[in-house]
C-alpha cells in the first residue's frame, strides 16, 4: 500500500483522525519517551499545578498528526520533514482529540507539501496548531 503522490493531491485537501486519550496512553507515552514529568503521571502533584489535574503530554497530541500523515494524507510512504507546534490548551485524560491536516502549499519540483496542522478537543477547543512539511511518496513512472 502506498499513499498519494504529489500529483494526486490538491491545495485544500484535508484528512483527520481522532482518539480519546486514556490514562494508559499517558503512562505508555511516559514510559516510551522517559518524560516522567509529574504533571502527567502524579495526581497529587498535578492538583497543585495550574491545571489542577493531570494532563497528557503535548507531544502525545502532536503524534496524532503523524498518524494522519502516515496513514491518510499523503499516506503510507510519506516522509515527515518538519513540524512547527504551538500548544494552546491542555489535553486532559478522557479528552477526545481530533488531528486535522490541510494542504496549503505544493512544490511539485521538490516533491514537498506544506500542511496546516490543528488538534481540537471534543468541545471544539484548539489544543495545538502548527505547520508540517512532508514529502509524499513518489510513484514509479
Amino acid at each position: 500500500m502506498i499513499g498519494k503522490s504529489i500529483h494526486e493531491i490538491s491545495i485544500g485537501d484535508f484528512a483527520s483522525f481522532q482518539k480519546t486519550i486514556t490514562e494508559t496512553d499517558v503512562y505508555m507515552y511516559a514510559g516510551v519517551t522517559g518524560d516522567l514529568n509529574p504533571v502527567h503521571i502524579n495526581s497529587v502533584h498535578a492538583e497543585d499545578s495550574m491545571f489542577k489535574e493531570r494532563i497528557a503530554h503535548g507531544m502525545l497530541s502532536a503524534g496524532l498528526i503523524s498518524a494522519v500523515l502516515g496513514l491518510q494524507l499523503p499516506g503510507p510512504g510519506t516522509i515527515y520533514l518538519s513540524q512547527s507546534l504551538k500548544f494552546t490548551a491542555p489535553v486532559r485524560i478522557g479528552d477526545t482529540v481530533q488531528a486535522r491536516v490541510e494542504v496549503i502549499e505544493k512544490t511539485d519540483s521538490k516533491n514537498r507539501l506544506r500542511l496546516k496542522t490543528v488538534c481540537m478537543n471534543q468541545n471544539g477547543e484548539m489544543v495545538l496548531t502548527g505547520e508540517a512539511v512532508v514529502m509524499p511518496p513518489k510513484v514509479d513512472s
